[in-house]
């Protein structure tokens, strides 16, 4: 599966943990992120990450964009809901995509951690379903 990774600045470091935790299951997987939360994550875990350019400067533009064509499978974006982002524009329409391309998203740990357990289960090949019909 193709898994992107966000983090906003003050959800980064718990972004980083996650991925900590989970490296041997998002080891297997292809994966991009914005920017500095995909050096970050590389840097601790030595993940094998596609890195786009950092949120404020069109990263989450360009997940939008691989979004809108298919080439993303899951999201996960830990976002501060409690903190004005100058990218809430951006995130908004993110969110908004993975509506119209039915793409799980978890915007926190617990939704995280339980798609991530789902994806180890193998419960999230939903694309696979859809195309045997």
């Amino acid at each position: 599966m193709n898994i992107a990774i966000t983090a906003h600045d003050s959800k980064k470091e718990l972004m980083v943990q996650f991925c900590i935790a989970y490296c041997g299951i998002l080891s297997r997987h292809n994966l991009c992120a914005t920017g500095t939360t995909g050096r970050l994550v590389s840097e601790a875990t030595g993940l094998n990450i596609l890195k786009y350019l950092s949120g404020s400067q069109g990263g989450d533009q360009q997940i939008a964009a691989r979004i809108s064509c298919e080439e993303i499978d899951l999201l996960l974006f830990f976002r501060d809901p409690l903190t004005s982002n100058p990218t809430d524009m951006d995130v908004s329409h993110l969110l908004r995509l993975c509506d119209v391309h039915n793409i799980p998203v978890a915007t926190n740990i617990a939704t995280a951690e339980a798609l991530i357990h789902a994806l180890e289960r193998g419960d999230l090949d939903w694309r696979d379903i859809l195309n045997d019909r």
